[in-house]
């Protein structure tokens, strides 16, 4: 019988120190649900809005940069406030890392990781790969479509937008286009939307080259074992070879999703999530 993912961990360290980053994961992800949900029910409004545009305490602006750029493209000249909430998210994710958005906040995380998830439980194996260069293509082609069009066409089709409102608004259109995601994911495998196609992550990837923010870093590389258990949980795996045989033994990539899975899962606590100027 096959070794479950990450059992050596939960047998070394316990539950929550081999799964309590990814159950914070979706503790943020549900509380920013959570903070969309509260205004129509009580009448504050902590988040009013969307994941594209919303408003912190009817005050601070926050825009997507990907609908941002969109925006841009479509010849739209932007207010005031969707340029400042531009900012305002650009700076935050430049100071923790560009991709967190994508590990810690985006709602269809949780559905690709249950896919996964499920993937692994069932022994699925597949022999076709979506090319990683396919998300570059899709992030220039929506912006093209923009530009042609007039319109922010990718809005038409975002996963991102359909799943939080169905799980705001209890809409049911967006159930069916996170469903095919969830479907592809568990026919291919390896993080197929989040890794190679989403045109958001490719976005948020753009502001994770600037030197701020967290990466991760194997510290103890030397104590690594093979069992492959980071490769099998991390989104990005083919990032992983940079930190445990690359020269400075850390994650260079600003494709890294800085969701830390890799980190506690290794029952040999090979990696760790380090912010940048802070350690040594």
């Amino acid at each position: 019988m096959a070794r479950r993912v990450g059992a050596l961990a939960q047998q070394k360290y316990g539950f929550w120190r081999t799964h309590g980053l990814l159950m914070a994961r979706r503790l943020v992800q549900a509380s920013v649900i959570c903070a969309f949900w509260l205004g129509p029910w009580t009448g504050y409004w902590l988040l009013r809005g969307n994941l594209s545009g919303s408003l912190l305490l009817d005050t601070v602006p926050m825009t997507d940069l990907f609908l941002f750029l969109q925006s841009l493209a479509a010849g739209h000249w932007p207010e005031t406030n969707f340029v400042l909430g531009a900012v305002v998210v650009l700076s935050v994710y430049a100071l923790l890392g560009g991709r967190v958005f994508c590990g810690w906040v985006c709602p269809v995380n949780a559905v690709t990781d249950a896919a996964r998830w499920l993937r692994q439980r069932l022994g699925i194996r597949s022999h076709w790969r979506v090319s990683r260069t396919a998300r570059h293509w899709l992030f220039w082609a929506c912006l093209l479509s923009a530009l042609l069009s007039g319109q922010m066409v990718w809005e038409y089709w975002n996963p991102v937008s359909m799943w939080q409102r169905a799980l705001t608004a209890g809409t049911l259109s967006g159930v069916s286009f996170v469903t095919l995601v969830f479907l592809l994911d568990l026919a291919a495998g390896q993080g197929t939307w989040c890794g190679h196609l989403c045109p958001h992550g490719q976005a948020y990837a753009a502001v994770g080259v600037l030197p701020l923010g967290y990466y991760v870093r194997a510290s103890r590389r030397q104590h690594c074992d093979d069992c492959m258990d980071c490769y099998q949980v991390c989104p990005e795996a083919q990032l992983l070879k940079q930190a445990l045989k690359g020269e400075h033994a850390r994650i260079e990539s600003a494709q890294c999703t800085r969701c830390a899975r890799c980190a506690e899962i290794c029952h040999q606590r090979v990696f760790q999530l380090e912010y940048r100027f802070l350690s040594h």
